[in-house]
Order: structure tokens, then C-alpha cells, then sequence
């Protein structure tokens, strides 16, 4: 082990607030990107707290909204493993 400490795969809290610092990750190639892919590329706005990857689609949980906010607006349509990534804060899906 490195030392290192696992990020939570819960990203679904109640807590209402907590939704505009949940950015949502469309247009996955999960059979390719994993977990630790997803933390490494999304990890450099912020401290995340939670990742969820599901098929085709993440969720990465952020300690505030101005990193989620940084993550959306650094990383929107980039390119992984050939498919270009769709990002929005999670609370603006629901609007």
C-alpha cells in the first residue's frame, strides 16, 4: 500500500447542498476508464471526497463547489479513450 488513503465510492448523499460539488462524468468508456483513471484526471481541482463509476457514466464528489466548478470548466469535452467526455455539476442535470 502507499499510504495513500481510498476515496469513498458514496456519492449519492442526501444532503442537498452537497450537489453542486458532485460533477457528473458523461460519455464514459468504462470497459477502458477506471476509478483511479477518473481520480487522477479530476483529483487536480480539488480534494475529492467520493467517485462512483457506473457503465458509460461518473460521478466524482468534491469538499466544495469551486472545485467541482474548476473540474467542469478544465476537463469539459476532453478526450479519454477516444470518446469525448461530457461534464456538468450535478445539480444542473436536475434543473
Amino acid at each position: 500500500m502507499t499510504g495513500k488513503t481510498q476515496t469513498s465510492n458514496v456519492t449519492n448523499k442526501n444532503d442537498p447542498r452537497s450537489l453542486n460539488s458532485r460533477v457528473f462524468i458523461g460519455n464514459l468508456n468504462t470497459a477502458i476508464v477506471k476509478k483511479t483513471d477518473i481520480e487522477v484526471i479530476f483529483g487536480k481541482y480539488g480534494k475529492i471526497v467520493g467517485c462512483s463509476v457506473h457503465k458509460g457514466y461518473a460521478f466524482v464528489q468534491y469538499i466544495n463547489e469551486r472545485n467541482a466548478r474548476a473540474a467542469v470548466a478544465g476537463e469539459n469535452a476532453r478526450i479519454i479513450a477516444g470518446q469525448s467526455l461530457g461534464e456538468k455539476i450535478s445539480a444542473e442535470s436536475l434543473n
